[in-house]
């Protein structure tokens, strides 16, 4: 399952999951969750990093930038520091991630390369993270435009200072708009706010952006590390263009090759590859298709 989904699980219903446990993918929430499930009382056995060496040397040039956050990086350090206290695995370079089933056909182990060698791990649960992506379901419905976010391979609506998008009267805020957290959404939606109220005739232009210098100043100090964590943990290429065996469609067991099949059949969106092979018609509806 993915570490969001056992976040949630562990917050909500204090469950965690079955060990040995090993947690592979990139991104500070693989940090987070890691340590949330070490304090739990949870044993993992590893933490696998599957961010590209050379992507450590591409977000240098945002370093400085990143520096005006300090509490969020001194947390990142923080963390990593806590996994290595407790004796915890964590793997570097890993790539060619495959799940490997057990006797029961659950799964049974993990199997990767790093260190220019093939490995392999025990585990009763691989939880996998490449990342968070702004959800634009009610965006796109509602035609909004959007612009792409090549680090980060994944669309945000076009917004301006305010947060007003391209239909006036409609607003977006917090991650919606793009990843910054949740300091950034509380500034970000009190600008919101304030312009709404001067739109209203409630507030003056000069009283609105009096109102707004603290909310500008918190979210451009809150933003300022973000060019530094999507240069790291960009998606590898391996993610985007998985290989055709991948499961991408769990519920209905469709594979990246099929999908592949279907575009070559000439299926062209994801409502007719849903017709042909079910992808996203499962139980977890997920837009699998998509």
């Amino acid at each position: 399952m993915t570490c969001g989904a056992a976040q949630i699980l562990l917050k909500s219903s204090a469950l965690v999951p079955a060990q040995p446990l090993v947690l592979a993918g990139s991104g500070p929430l693989l940090l987070l969750i890691s340590a949330q499930l070490h304090r739990a009382g949870v044993a993992i056995e590893a933490i696998l990093d599957t961010t590209p060496k050379h992507q450590y040397f591409s977000a240098l040039k945002h370093l400085p930038g990143a520096f005006r956050n300090l509490p969020l990086l001194a947390k990142g350090v923080g963390l990593l520091s806590e996994l290595r206290r407790a004796g915890i695995r964590r793997i570097t370079g890993a790539s060619q991630l495959e799940a490997v089933a057990g006797n029961d056909e659950r799964i049974g182990a993990v199997r990767f390369s790093a260190g220019g060698e093939r490995r392999e791990l025990p585990c009763a649960t691989l939880l996998v993270h490449q990342g968070v992506v702004p959800n634009v379901q009610l965006t796109r419905a509602l035609e909004l435009q959007h612009d792409r976010d090549e680090l980060q391979q994944c669309w945000r609506p076009r917004i301006d200072t305010w947060g007003e998008s391209s239909r006036p009267g409609i607003f977006v805020a917090g991650d919606s708009a793009g990843i910054a957290g949740a300091l950034a959404a509380e500034a970000f939606g009190t600008l919101v706010a304030l312009q709404a109220a001067h739109q209203l005739d409630r507030l003056s232009a000069t009283e609105r952006d009096a109102q707004a210098r603290d909310a500008q100043a918190e979210l451009g100090r809150q933003r300022a590390i973000r060019p530094f964590l999507d240069a790291l943990y960009r998606p590898a290429r391996e993610f985007l263009l998985p290989a055709d065996e991948t499961i991408v469609c769990r519920c209905e067991e469709v594979t990246a090759g099929e999908l592949r099949r279907m575009v070559d059949d000439g299926c062209r969106g994801p409502n007719q590859t849903k017709a042909f092979c079910r992808s996203g018609m499962g139980p977890c509806r997920a837009g699998c298709a998509g």
